[in-house]
């Protein structure tokens, strides 16, 4: 945040439009540097624009971009943790946290070598030894399928599901299954994941479920008319597309989960460095330009550590959050009968029955 000009006592509050009452002469017009000093209590222009500077240093901006923090002091021994896509970015972040705290974590990942590199890095950092690497591709239902069997036959609690991997504006391209990628990675992959698991989350209630979505979910629209993009594909809506379906899937699992124990949250991470703007050029590019004002991996894994620890979320299950507070969502994002609709269809697309 910008640091503090002295004598500064939330004095914004006071702004009238009547410049009396800021103690100037009403008749002699002030510029808007005497009026800036005089509110915010710094006596000379120097100072101001000394103020200015602080405010605009980036390591300044830096912190005012970064976001919430995850404040929570919940230690985790004897509890599992299964993160999809922690091999790298936010995942491998949220991962290093929740080994921290004591948890047997599993990093669910596609790249089997790159996982076990960051698992041996988190092992080393955290001390803590039960940090597992399994393979999950979540463009085959094959591989989700296999993972969740080998899981369920390995361990008999879960206590943390965080869907968290992702793809992001890829040119058009389908999974094994004949997805669209956004679609199917993003949303039938976790759809069904967790869908696999769930029994395992009930049994160890009480137990969570994260989502990771985006802020972007306002730009997407569930067409059911063309789920899979096949007349009409913009990778960048696409990827919206799915963002959305992330919030609405949460929205539903929450109703369908009441009384069970187990709850679930939507998460938008914030703009993070990370690999997922890697099929972008342009997106690659703003990344470089914009890097000191972008949230790092770490401060980006804050909102899924505290939908995933926070004590007294309970009563917020279903809800979308950002930097650590529930955040707004837009209205096709609250529309009950499309997250309705889209659950059946997803469904019928996956071949299960989840009632």
């Amino acid at each position: 945040m910008c640091p503090q000009p002295r004598q500064t006592q939330d004095k914004l509050s006071i702004i009238s439009t009547n410049s009396g009452d800021l103690g100037f002469d009403s008749v002699e017009m002030q510029s808007s540097e005497d009026i800036i000093t005089k509110v915010l209590g710094i006596p000379t222009r120097q100072e101001y624009l000394e103020y200015l500077a602080q405010c605009l240093a980036p390591r300044n901006m830096q912190k005012f971009f970064a976001g919430g923090v995850c404040r929570t002091d919940v230690q985790l021994p004897g509890k599992v943790v299964v993160i999809t896509g922690a091999n790298t970015g936010i995942g491998k972040e949220t991962a290093r946290e929740l080994a921290r705290r004591g948890a047997r974590v599993y990093i669910a990942c596609r790249d089997v070598l790159k996982g076990e590199s960051a698992a041996s890095e988190i092992r080393a950092d955290t001390k803590n030894s039960q940090v597992l690497v399994r393979k999950l591709d979540l463009s085959d239902t094959k591989s989700i399928r296999a993972f969740a069997e080998g899981f369920l036959a390995e361990e008999k609690q879960l206590h943390i599901l965080i869907n968290n991997a992702g793809v992001m504006m890829c040119p058009y391209s389908k999974t094994a299954d004949g997805f669209e990628t956004h679609l199917g990675v993003n949303h039938l992959g976790h759809f069904l994941l967790t869908h696999l698991l769930l029994e395992r989350l009930k049994e160890s209630a009480p137990a969570r479920v994260v989502n990771l979505s985006s802020m972007v979910h306002i730009a997407g629209k569930i067409r059911f008319h063309d789920l899979q993009g096949e007349k009409r594909y913009s990778r960048g809506f696409a990827y919206c597309h799915s963002k959305l379906a992330n919030v609405l899937f949460t929205r539903e699992l929450a109703k369908k989960l009441q009384g069970t124990g187990v709850t679930t949250y939507s998460v938008h991470p914030g703009i993070v460095r990370s690999e997922l703007v890697r099929h972008s050029f342009l997106m690659c590019l703003l990344w470089r330009l914009f890097s000191p004002f972008l949230k790092s991996a770490r401060e980006g894994a804050q909102t899924s550590l505290h939908c995933a620890l926070a004590e007294g979320l309970e009563p917020l299950s279903g809800k979308y959050f950002s930097d650590c507070k529930r955040a707004w969502v837009s209205p096709r994002a609250r529309n009950n009968k499309t997250a309705e609709r889209l659950w059946a269809v997803s469904c019928e697309l996956l071949g299960i029955q989840w009632k």
